[in-house]
């Protein structure tokens, strides 16, 4: 029964079955069993079904240390376990995920993006896991984004050193995603669907022309799409001169600004600053693909002695390590005996972190509330999985209003 999982019971139907040869269950208390195990895992009604157990075991002659191997097994095993049939269509949508994320990555993050929300990351989490992976995101623009996120295919190169290739010898750059506009925060369907029809009968010329020919493009979803920097491509300088520009389009200054020459009537408007740019990418979009937030803080944390997650695997089990990042996922399962579980991310990559019950009623108000964490503790590596159990933690000064985190499910 169990040889095939070596010895190891991983799936429901291998627990009932050994239900029904040790302790003699019926068809019927096996699936009382079936059900303590399902959904809720209810264990009150797992300890009623134990003393069925033992009394089935005890009339079978089992031993006392045997029982509770048993025991143990089925008692433990009923609070992850889940039939056979839901592994194996686990398993096939793991592997067809990986297969496609691995071959097809501007596709698969398409898709991934078209259909949010869904799975366990946001979409900002993603896109940067995709860019550590190759994948080059190109920005939402009026000029090109349609309303979804595409592919477009990257113009062939020539190799370099080899001279008067063919156009079939050069190399085909990799598939790009374009981000659609639905991806503008605030900005309704059917006004991307009509600056998508519009566009279709000619290139716009500026952002004058934008809104000229798509009447249906309210004065704030103008202003939106400014804000992102979705109208740089029509002649604007920067984001704030599309604002300038994007709020004369949508309400005419008038005839005595009209008359000004071409000079005196551009924006006086200062470009956005660094931090005011993530923040506008973050409050309009959700998400940056300009650099990582914590790359900007890289010299301050190498001066704290912060350790890039991508660095991680590569220390000693044991070592004594800090880490910092904007914080991803918070979890405390209910099986965890109250132990929390973080994961930080970096421009680098992600680090895993373990804060003990004691720890987080001592952090309790940094680990609820920061967007960004500076974590000591000592690394723990040992087959291929990292993490560090926390020590002491504490709250990163928030420069950019970002909060992706999937907590607590």
């Amino acid at each position: 029964m169990l040889k095939r999982t070596l010895g190891i019971p991983l799936f429901q139907e291998q627990l009932l079955r050994m239900a029904m040869i040790v302790a003699g269950f019926t068809g019927g208390e096996a699936e009382e069993l079936r059900r303590a195990m399902g959904f809720k895992r209810s264990e009150k009604r797992m300890q009623e079904i134990e003393v069925k157990l033992r009394a089935g075991m005890d009339r079978n002659g089992i031993a006392k240390d045997a029982q509770e191997r048993i025991i143990r097994s089925i008692t433990s095993f009923a609070l992850y376990g889940f039939p056979e049939s839901h592994a194996a269509s686990f398993a096939l949508l793991a592997y067809a995920s990986a297969y496609l994320k691995c071959h097809y990555l501007a596709a698969f993050m398409a898709a991934m993006l078209n259909n949010q929300p869904m799975g366990f990351y946001a979409p900002a989490i993603l896109l940067n896991d995709a860019r550590r992976h190759g994948l080059r995101v190109l920005p939402i623009d009026v000029a090109v984004s349609r309303w979804e996120c595409t592919v477009e295919e990257g113009a062939r190169c020539q190799v370099p050193g080899v001279r008067e290739q063919s156009p079939r010898h050069r190399v085909a750059a990799s598939p790009r995603l374009r981000l659609g506009l639905m991806y503008v925060k605030g900005f309704r369907a059917e006004t991307g669907q009509a600056i998508v029809r519009e566009r279709e009968r000619g290139p716009f010329r500026s952002i004058d022309d934008l809104a000229r020919r798509v009447p249906e493009l309210r004065k704030d979803e103008m202003n939106k799409l400014a804000e992102v920097g979705a109208l740089n491509s029509l002649e604007a300088a920067h984001r704030r001169d599309a604002l300038w520009q994007a709020g004369h389009a949508v309400q005419p200054a008038g005839p005595l600004i009209d008359a000004l020459p071409e000079p005196e009537r551009a924006s006086p408007l200062a470009q956005m600053t660094i931090e005011e740019r993530l923040n506008a990418d973050f409050s309009g979009t959700g998400f940056t693909i300009g650099r990582h937030p914590m790359a900007y803080r890289r010299e301050e944390l190498n001066a704290l002695g912060v350790t890039p997650a991508r660095q991680l695997a590569r220390m000693r089990h044991g070592s004594r390590v800090r880490v910092a990042g904007w914080v991803i996922v918070r979890q405390r399962p209910g099986t965890a005996k109250g132990f929390v579980f973080l994961s930080m991310e970096d421009e680098t990559g992600v680090s895993n972190v373990i804060v003990t019950p004691d720890l987080f009623e001592r952090y309790r108000f940094e680990l609820l509330s920061a967007h960004f964490l500076l974590v000591d503790g000592t690394l723990q590596n040992m087959d291929h999985a990292v993490s560090v159990k926390a020590a002491r933690l504490e709250a990163l000064s928030a420069r950019v209003a970002v909060d992706v985190s999937h907590d607590f499910h």
